[in-house]
C-alpha cells in the first residue's frame, strides 16, 4: 500500500489526531470503557474468541512508525506485537486495541468502534487512499510480504 508523498504527512497527523480523539473519548468514559489490567490475554485472538479488524490509515500509520521492514506477519492466533504478555507497540496500536477491554460496555465500545470508522474511512475518501477493512492476520500478512 503505497501513499503518496504529500499525503502521507497528513495521513499521519491525521491518523494521530484520530487516536488521541479516541482517546480522551475512553477517558472521558472510564466507567463505560472498563479498566484494562494490561494482562495481554485478548490479545491471543483465538483463546479469546476475540476478532480484531484494522483499517488500511492504520496499517500505513503503524508501518511508517515502525518501519515497514519491521511489520511482523501473524503466525498464530497471538498478535505479534505482545510480547512477554505486553504491547510492544502500546503508542501506535490499533483503534480496535484502544477500544476493546474485556470489562467495558458492549454498547459502548459499538458505538465508539463505529464512529472512530467512520472517521478513518472519511480519511481516505480526502485523502484518495483506498479504504480496506480487515481481520489483523490478514492485514499483517498481506502487508508483510509487500
Amino acid at each position: 500500500m503505497v501513499v503518496e508523498s504529500n499525503n502521507s504527512n497528513q495521513l499521519l497527523a491525521k491518523v494521530a489526531e484520530i487516536y488521541a480523539w479516541l482517546d480522551s473519548k475512553i477517558r472521558e468514559s472510564a466507567d463505560l470503557a472498563g479498566q484494562c489490567n494490561a494482562c495481554g490475554a485478548c490479545c491471543d485472538l483465538e483463546a479469546f474468541e476475540h476478532r480484531l479488524f484494522v483499517t488500511s490509515p492504520e496499517l500505513i500509520y503503524l508501518a511508517v512508525n515502525l518501519g515497514v521492514e519491521n511489520i511482523k506477519p501473524m503466525k498464530s492466533s497471538r498478535c505479534p506485537y505482545n510480547i512477554n504478555g505486553k504491547c510492544s507497540i502500546y503508542e501506535y496500536r490499533f483503534a480496535g486495541c484502544r477500544i476493546f477491554c474485556c470489562k467495558a460496555d458492549r454498547d459502548f465500545q459499538s458505538t465508539l468502534s463505529e464512529l472512530t470508522l467512520k472517521k478513518l474511512k472519511s480519511l481516505c475518501i480526502q485523502l484518495h487512499i483506498p479504504y480496506q477493512y480487515s481481520d489483523l492476520a490478514t492485514a499483517l500478512n498481506g502487508f508483510a510480504i509487500i
